[in-house]
């Protein structure tokens, strides 16, 4: 694997872990809690949090191999994750809304890159 390509690797890693991250604080969020200290300081904010600061570690470090410009294009990548993990764990429905979004999403991607 050349350079480039491991540092793309880290920052769509980055993406992957983001995703799960607010999944896990999306999760928290939905629960009734008996403080407001517990609603904070709860196994899911908590791990939510330190995978968010994992990204964010992993970006860094991503961009230190690759172009900035790069950087939009694959984090727009993380809005479809969500959508689809919302879906999985949550069976939010994906709705025709949600298919026009990420629809141009991945063609502004495309676009970009033709």
């Amino acid at each position: 694997m050349n350079s480039t390509a491991f540092y793309f690797f880290l920052y769509i890693l980055s993406v992957v872990i983001a995703s799960f991250s607010q999944i896990l604080l999306k999760k928290s969020a939905t629960r009734q809690y008996t403080s407001v200290i517990r609603e904070y300081l709860n196994p899911y904010v908590i791990i939510g949090y330190g995978m968010l600061f994992g990204s964010m570690l992993l970006t860094i470090m991503a961009f230190k191999g690759m172009e900035f410009k790069n950087g939009a294009i694959i984090e727009s990548l993380g809005y479809v994750l969500v959508i689809l993990l919302s879906r999985i764990f949550f069976s939010e429905k994906i709705t025709k809304n949600k298919v026009i979004g990420t629809v141009c999403i991945l063609a502004g991607i495309t676009i970009y890159y033709l």
